[in-house]
């Protein structure tokens, strides 16, 4: 396991420019990762990234590595609390259902926030959800491969196996559009 870098150590003694500096490093892109796994209905994807980031400062002492290794550890907490979110909705639904409640959908305005051009969110959604959520952090999100496996709680190898076959079904989408 890799020491801590400075920043990371900075941050643990609770220093505040240091947790700006890894907010402003990480911030955008979980907020953005979260945006495009959210589902109608669903927690909102700032609830869940705020919820992550409460996470990360209780539980920073726990954390080693380095600044970018806290990228993965973030995305995996955010994952964790999207998932749970996720069972908490369906454990609702369920629940209206047997009492015969009609349970109220939200659904996305008209508005709706864009991960990249319509054509790449096109392409992304024909791939299987584990290779989709791989190059989404890899490709959209500029992960490493060891942040991406802390982030999908997958190993190293899985992430680069999905990433391979990911790239290679685009591969074929684009070299066949419409197919």
């Amino acid at each position: 396991m890799r020491a801590d870098d400075e920043l990371v150590a900075a941050a643990k003694r609770g220093d505040a420019a240091a947790w700006r500096e890894l907010y402003r490093a990480h911030a955008g892109r979980l907020l953005l990762w979260l945006e495009s796994r959210a589902k109608p209905g669903g927690e909102a994807p700032d609830d869940l990234a705020a919820a992550a980031w409460l996470v990360a400062a209780e539980r920073v002492a726990d954390f080693t590595g380095t600044s970018s290794d806290f990228g993965g550890w973030l995305f995996g907490i955010a994952r964790n609390h999207a998932a749970n979110a996720s069972r908490r909705g369906a454990t609702r639904s369920r629940g209206l259902e047997t009492l015969g409640a009609d349970a109220t959908v939200t659904l996305p305005g008209p508005e709706p926030r864009l991960i990249a051009d319509e054509w790449v969110r096109e392409a992304l959604a024909s791939l299987p959800p584990r290779e989709r959520d791989v190059i989404a952090c890899t490709e959209v999100l500029d992960l490493d491969v060891a942040a991406t496996a802390a982030a999908l709680g997958m190993s190293a190898v899985a992430v680069r196996v999905a990433r391979h076959r990911g790239l290679k079904r685009l591969r074929g989408v684009l070299d066949h559009p419409g197919t």
